[in-house]
């Protein structure tokens, strides 16, 4: 997949932890959805864009193997709940309380 523009390094960011990987997708997905709430069509198509880029880069980052099954899960309802019917019953809500642990823990580790 393509992405439209790149604002990070990628080397970097396969120096960062799980929890602060995740943390960064999950602050791009919320982003995303509140300026969906706005109509801000623009701006939410980028930030779901940057969070994909971030999931694709997290997949293939080989000291999650064992958990690319949850990260790929997460994607699939992250791309279900903007592009497709939304058969998960994702919201803000759901979102914010999965990925505030995350954060929590990139937090505490830092």
């Amino acid at each position: 997949m393509t992405y439209p523009q790149r604002n990070f390094d990628s080397k970097r960011w396969f120096k960062l932890s799980l929890s602060l990987q995740l943390a960064n997708i999950g602050s791009e997905v919320i982003r995303a959805i509140r300026w969906h709430q706005k109509g801000e069509k623009k701006r939410w198509k980028m930030a779901v864009w940057r969070a994909l880029e971030l999931f694709d880069l997290t997949l293939s980052d080989k000291r999650w193997k064992n958990r690319a099954k949850e990260i790929a899960r997460l994607r699939e309802t992250i791309c279900d709940f903007f592009y497709g019917g939304n058969r998960y019953h994702s919201n803000l809500s759901s979102f914010d309380n999965y990925f505030f642990h995350f954060a929590l823990a990139a937090r505490l580790d830092d």
